[in-house]
């Protein structure tokens, strides 16, 4: 077993995200322990608990990685339309979904992001994730306030994300629906038709 000399806690932390991540990837949230961790690491339960509060505030840096993740698959594409964008972003969150479930499942598990607890980063994070989505709405009707435009972002990726949770849980036949990317493309279209109505 490696003495606990041998690292910095700064590098333990991150050997034990990194297996924790692991474990869920592989096995999902619910096979997260401890214990496991500990094994994987060649440290003692107690070490993890010298950088990590408790299980949530790991489970918590787990999203946030997640979120950085998932931030990537909402760049802006260059020579494309907004509607276009929308199209191919919200192509990417189904992609995203379907080839990390686990990763991507995490994120929606209770934890401590309560409305009061909340931490800043993982407000920044989201951010980071609708704002690129925010400005293609207000691409698509430059009158819209930022209010607006925000509400718009996250209405539409609620049904996005709606349809994936429907998808993955294999429940999507039961609403009539047997094509996922279909689904998804004629929701986005619908609602950026709504949305260029004056």
């Amino acid at each position: 077993m490696a003495r606990r000399s041998e690292h910095s806690q700064e590098q333990i932390r991150e050997m034990v995200l990194n297996a924790a991540e692991a474990i869920v990837i592989e096995k999902g949230v619910n096979a997260l322990t401890v214990r496991k961790i500990a094994v994987e690491i060649g440290y003692t339960v107690g070490s993890i608990y010298m950088v990590f509060a408790n299980m949530q505030d790991l489970i918590m840096h787990i999203k946030l990685r997640t979120l950085e993740q998932l931030a990537l698959q909402f760049k802006p594409i260059e020579s494309a339309t907004p509607e276009q964008q929308l199209q191919a972003l919200a192509g990417n969150y189904l992609a995203f979904a379907q080839q990390h479930f686990n990763r991507w499942q995490i994120v929606f598990e209770p934890g401590l992001e309560t409305d009061i607890e909340m931490p800043d980063v993982y407000r920044q994070k989201v951010e980071e994730i609708f704002s690129p989505i925010e400005a293609l709405f207000q691409q698509l009707k430059p009158q819209a306030s930022s209010a607006e435009t925000s509400l718009a972002a996250r209405a539409l990726w609620s049904g996005v994300h709606g349809v994936c949770v429907l998808s993955l849980k294999g429940s999507l036949g039961r609403a009539g629906l047997e094509n996922t990317d279909a689904a998804v493309q004629l929701l986005v279209d619908s609602f950026i038709r709504g949305w260029r109505q004056p």
